[in-house]
């Protein structure tokens, strides 16, 4: 077989088994209210009340951003805290996600950052974040007929982001006004300006295909998607987000408030499993990698090199674009990393970031948030803290001050 064939293979099997384009275009119909400011069609989610058990229950997307769920069900973390785990469920969009954890289908999760921001703020939907899921771990690709090679080369492009509210949309375009470009939302058969960017939303699935189709000429997106793009739809690592925003936060580990409250024993109990897992991760990126794709236990859909090489290969030497890496000296992270606990500064940041972002539709709930008030208000520190004080090794996460574990500065450095 052809290496032709077998890219064309890949590339096939990843549309057949992600997302497909209906679920994504269900997807984002039935999200419409993140961009828009509107409730969900059809979700009352105050009503929501969760199934009175104690069996964890996760729901996940196939990215390396559910590593710590992952690995605390195929490490079988949450049976040794005395927990029942079922197998967890993958689901193809995140709206399905939100949806299900909203009526109880699943009582962990982890979700984009802003998703929180969005259910709780302007929804009301008792969601609190637990921990975060990871640090870095995403990057922006560029197609190698592009010829680009820093943010400034990429005016008059096509750039794909996996939602409006996202870490990848928020990081890209501070990248992108460093340089003197300007974001815009357009039809992509509309002429650009020459320091125009056009952004359009697409499934992280379809971005290799879109990618070596040319149908775009960039994305950004979580792994390992980009690892897919070096490996098989042409493209090559522009700048790795970690390497911009020191261990910006992504995706977050979600539970209900009201089961937070009504059960603290087994909110402990489950946060224990998953601090363990983020700092087993943290330990061993190759082996649970490995575990993690089709390769091991299934969990995600993509072959084995391409996980590995999405949570391992973090060496300027290994990229044909210079700018790639520019701070991994000083800022000692790898392509993705696992640290618990959740940074109020990296909220604050965050919200703050979110009103500079531009998005399509109304982001009205955005200006009413104070970046204190919500990073006092969303999220749960007592149980994480906790966990880390049973399972030690956090601390040797990048970005991690062992003497004063719980506060840090936030760098940006484009």
């Amino acid at each position: 077989m052809s290496k032709y064939e077998d890219d064309k293979l890949d590339l096939d099997y990843l549309n057949k088994y992600e997302m497909s384009r209906r679920d994504f275009m269900m997807d984002m119909m039935a999200m419409g209210g993140l961009a828009a400011g509107m409730t969900m069609p059809g979700l009352g989610f105050a009503n929501a009340t969760p199934p009175d058990d104690e069996v964890v229950r996760i729901g996940y997307l196939p990215i390396t951003d559910a590593t710590a769920l992952l690995v605390a069900h195929g490490m079988g973390f949450f049976e040794d805290e005395g927990l029942k785990s079922e197998k967890p469920t993958l689901i193809r969009g995140w709206s399905p996600l939100v949806e299900g954890f909203a009526a109880g289908k699943f009582n962990l999760v982890h979700f984009l950052k802003p998703i929180p921001v969005w259910m709780r703020y302007n929804n009301d939907f008792p969601v609190k974040i637990m921990s975060w899921a990871h640090i870095n771990g995403s990057a922006l690709v560029v197609g190698k007929h592009t010829g680009a090679e820093d943010f400034k080369d990429l005016g008059g492009m096509q750039v794909a982001v996996p939602y409006w509210y996202s870490m990848h949309n928020i990081v890209l375009q501070m990248g992108l006004r460093n340089a003197g470009l300007k974001p815009v939302i357009k039809d992509q058969s509309e002429k650009l300006a020459k320091d125009e960017v056009n952004l359009t939303i697409m499934p992280p699935p379809d971005m290799p295909p879109a990618l070596a189709a040319k149908k775009i000429d960039a994305f950004i997106v979580a792994e390992p998607f980009n690892a897919f793009g070096e490996m098989k739809a042409g493209g090559k690592i522009l700048r790795f987000t970690g390497d911009m925003w020191k261990n910006h936060p992504c995706c977050v580990i979600c539970m209900n408030e009201n089961t937070v409250k009504a059960k603290p024993e087994w909110t402990q109990k489950v946060m224990n499993a998953i601090v363990r897992a983020e700092v087993y991760a943290q330990e061993n990126k190759e082996e649970v990698a490995m575990m993690m794709s089709r390769d091991g236990k299934k969990y995600l859909p993509m072959p084995g090199k391409a996980v590995v090489r999405a949570m391992t290969a973090y060496d300027e030497a290994s990229y044909e674009t210079p700018n790639a890496i520019r701070n991994k000296t000083e800022f000692e992270n790898g392509r993705i990393d696992f640290s618990p606990y959740p940074y109020p500064s990296a909220t604050k940041l965050i919200i703050e970031s979110m009103n500079e972002t531009l998005v399509g539709g109304d982001k009205t709930f955005l200006k009413k948030l104070d970046p204190q008030f919500v990073a006092d208000d969303l999220v749960d520190y007592k149980h994480v803290k906790v966990a880390m004080e049973k399972y030690k090794g956090w601390e040797k996460a990048p970005g991690v001050d062992p003497a004063n574990p719980f506060e840090r500065e936030e760098v940006v450095k484009i």
